[in-house]
């Protein structure tokens, strides 16, 4: 088990996640924290690739126990920090195979990965290492924006808005199973929509979300998922940009930091094999509170997994 010094202060010492064992090579864990410091592909702000750094030193508020899952993650789970995937930010085909070869490793000692980024384009390689090992999974995407673009600049078919298209083509996800959460904000056209729903995206939008209760929605979610192997994707423009300012392609009117606190301890009993959390962005984030809510969120993702291991 893992035994982060909760004694010193949060300002002191190294910033590993959690204060968690700083793991390069794929060793026996629970869960290895890795980091991908990559956003050459996002279409409006950039700064993401400082993401994961920032994520780690805001961690070091996490104390340990979770008193709405009455758990201690880092007492009941071995959790590394296995450190940074070693990117190429003018490659974007080079970089996804660095994420794949990492994430390949530590899935292979049979860790769960719970993956800091970078931008959105993060999701694919982290989905086809998943997929070798459990097959085709359902995926929950919590995000401002569907992701399914074919392409956001002409010619070329990988960027931050196109992860999940392209991997709905290479068979990765069953689309029985994929639901996307907090959709809203304008788009080129009605087509950015349905091009998803014809995709077999369940897209539950953010005025849908208000309009019923947080139960409901979640029922739904429980009821499309069943027992499948599930991925969890967060991009924090999720979230409201007065909650989550530092992000590079904000959307107003988003959940609330409780509402998605709420929503991710909702998936306490699901088959959860894998989590990323992408998006943040320090330079737009000057008071570190996007920083703050992805730690806790991460918190909340190692929660459900010490929760399903006892």
């Amino acid at each position: 088990m893992s035994t982060p010094q909760f004694a010193a202060q949060p300002y002191a010492g190294i910033a590993t996640f959690g204060r968690c064992p700083h793991v390069i090579a794929p060793t026996s864990a629970d869960v290895a924290v890795l980091g991908v410091p990559y956003d050459s592909s996002t279409s409006y702000r950039s700064g993401t690739r400082f993401g994961p750094r920032a994520i780690r030193e805001q961690s070091l508020l996490l104390w340990g126990y979770n008193n709405v899952l009455q758990t201690a993650p880092f007492r009941t789970l071995r959790v590394v920090d296995a450190g940074d995937v070693d990117v190429v930010p003018v490659d974007i085909l080079a970089t996804h195979r660095q994420i794949e070869a990492a994430a390949d490793g530590w899935l292979a000692t049979g860790a769960k990965l719970l993956t800091l980024g970078g931008d959105h384009s993060i999701s694919l390689p982290l989905l086809r290492s998943h997929v070798r090992r459990h097959g085709p999974v359902a995926v929950l995407h919590f995000d401002a924006h569907p992701d399914t673009w074919d392409s956001e600049y002409p010619g070329h078919k990988y960027s931050h808005g196109t992860p999940f298209i392209r991997a709905i083509e290479e068979g990765l996800i069953d689309t029985a199973a994929y639901v996307q959460l907090g959709i809203r904000g304008p788009t080129n056209g009605p087509e950015d929509y349905t091009d998803a729903l014809r995709l077999g995206a369940r897209m539950i939008t953010l005025d849908e979300f208000r309009g019923r209760t947080m139960p409901e929605v979640l029922h739904e979610v429980q009821r499309l998922v069943g027992e499948r192997p599930t991925y969890v994707t967060l991009d924090i423009d999720c979230v409201d940009p007065a909650f989550a300012p530092g992000t590079g392609t904000p959307e107003v009117g988003g959940f609330t930091s409780w509402e998605i606190l709420q929503l991710v301890r909702g998936l306490k009993g699901f088959n959860l094999v894998g989590f990323d959390l992408v998006e943040v962005s320090p330079p737009f984030d000057p008071t570190g509170i996007t920083s703050i809510l992805a730690a806790n969120l991460a918190f909340e993702f190692l929660s459900l997994l010490a929760v399903g291991s006892t």
